[in-house]
């Protein structure tokens, strides 16, 4: 990466040509970039064969025949051009002749050899990795944000993670965006603001490797700019099963995989039995906690939009109810407004203090930490395995339908018992992760301060769990605003 193996080979290049007094007319460098692996892009070489091919040139000398290529059928085309266009190539070392019989086979074999090299290595390398993985061991190569490259915890990158995972893990949380917006410090209505700023991965990267660059007297490559989290790289965290503690191991196969939900889920290595392979490493989120997001991320019905913008964006929006037809309300202007037949139309900051009065009350009373179910982390667990079994046997049934198996009334008996099952799991579901998805709020030390501090989406859930609010038209001929219009009924 320092450029020094690149400025050897052009000095060596340059000289031959200068021997031969043929004219430069252009110079090809691909630096760090495989010659072997033929799904990586070359553009320096690929631009070489179009100038070939417009006759820019009619002779190539490189450092080596395997820096030019590593693969037979490249290497073929080039034959081909110094049989049909009589191409001259010369290699530094002065071994390729492809003018002859003699050179085309020497070419020949020394580019099956170096093939045959690489396909060598990189099979004791994927099996060495296979069987790190097998004992748990943390994968070599690119260390993810959180973990060091033995797989230690980095604490202050892992709150990080863990509250990214919080976060998304409740069902109407921050959106990616949000996420991603918060991890950069940009200040946005929907960006937590429990989430630390951090700088780009790719950054903090670079840096660590400088650093071992200076003590080992290396020359010390650009640092990027730090700049804004991309919604890409939160997603890749969010996806990541090392997280939870997963012994993780990916093919080229599944590399190639356009399927990012298959793959990501390929990743987990299983023993003969099936089960996931524990890591030797410290998980940062629990197994329920990384279901839980996968399950948010797989949701079809997940909106998505250019904005990112999934969650709501004030407090009673769809969660206040009209007390006259009983339907949610929605954000109107600067008020909240009866969707079905526009029986309430209220001014929306005093009913928003009104009912954060109320819940800080509520929440002040000392008895509010006992409406909270004790979390039962295995359980949660086995719900989530046993919601996905009926959710597949949903699944096979339209399947066997489609393929004219079973009838279109064993269909809807299968959909009705399964759907029957999942909705009783949801509830205990539900009922088991309250805590989590109210964000900590009714069992901190400081339930007022805790909700105070959390963000808009954590409110409207301990909102919601906590009571049922209604508006009230407000009465004629009264100015100001009246608590009485504004119906708060704590849920049983």
């Amino acid at each position: 990466m320092d450029g020094l193996a690149i400025e050897r080979q052009r000095e060596d290049c340059r000289k031959i040509a200068a021997d031969r007094r043929w004219q430069v007319v252009q110079e090809y460098v691909d630096q760090s970039r495989s010659a072997t692996d033929k799904t990586k892009k070359r553009p320096a070489y690929d631009q070489m064969v179009e100038d070939f091919d417009a006759g820019r040139f009619d002779a190539i000398v490189c450092y080596d025949l395997d820096r030019l290529t590593r693969q037979p059928r490249q290497l073929e085309d080039w034959i081909d051009a110094a049989e049909d266009r009589s191409l001259l190539l010369v290699t530094a070392n002065g071994e390729a002749d492809l003018t002859t019989d003699s050179g085309r086979l020497f070419a020949r074999v020394k580019a099956a050899v170096a093939r045959s090299e690489v396909e060598r290595k990189s099979a004791r390398q994927s099996r060495a990795q296979v069987q790190r993985a097998e004992q748990g061991r943390a994968p070599k190569g690119v260390r993810p944000l959180g973990y060091a490259t033995d797989g230690s915890v980095i604490e202050h990158e892992a709150a990080a993670v863990r509250e990214l995972y919080r976060l998304f893990a409740i069902r109407d949380g921050p959106s990616i965006a949000a996420l991603a917006a918060a991890l950069s410090g940009v200040h946005r209505d929907d960006a937590p603001r429990s989430v630390p700023h951090l700088p780009r991965h790719s950054r903090t990267l670079v840096q660590e490797r400088n650093l071992r660059r200076a003590q080992e007297g290396e020359t010390l490559a650009p640092v990027p700019d730090d700049g804004p989290w991309t919604s890409s790289t939160v997603l890749g965290i969010l996806r990541n099963p090392r997280y939870a503690g997963y012994s993780v191991y990916t093919d080229k196969k599944d590399r190639r995989d356009k399927n990012k939900r298959r793959s990501w889920y390929a990743q987990i290595l299983r023993d003969p039995d099936g089960q996931p392979v524990r890591a030797q490493w410290t998980p940062i989120v629990d197994d329920f906690t990384w279901l839980s997001v996968q399950e948010r991320l797989d949701d079809q019905t997940r909106v998505t939009n250019r904005t990112g913008s999934t969650a709501r964006k004030h407090l009673g929006s769809g969660l206040y109810l009209c007390g006259i037809c009983d339907q949610p309300i929605t954000a109107h202007s600067r008020g909240y407004r009866c969707r079905q037949g526009g029986h309430v139309t209220r001014t929306r900051e005093h009913i928003d203090q009104w009912v954060l009065t109320v819940i800080r009350n509520r929440l002040a009373e000392r008895d509010v930490a006992d409406s909270l179910v004790s979390r039962d982390e295995p359980r949660l667990t086995a719900i989530h395995a046993e919601i996905a079994g009926h959710r597949g046997r949903v699944k096979r049934a339209q399947n066997d339908y489609d393929e004219q198996i079973i009838e279109g009334h064993d269909l809807k008996r299968i959909r009705d018992r399964e759907l029957e099952m999942i909705e009783l799991l949801e509830t205990e579901r539900r009922m088991l992760s309250t805590s989590t998805e109210l964000g900590g709020v009714l069992d901190a030390p400081d339930p007022v301060a805790a909700f105070d501090d959390a963000d808009l989406a954590i409110k409207r859930r301990v909102i919601d769990f906590l009571c049922t609010v209604r508006l009230l038209p407000h009465p004629r001929g009264r100015r100001g605003f009246d608590p009485e219009s504004v119906v708060i009924a704590p849920r049983e």
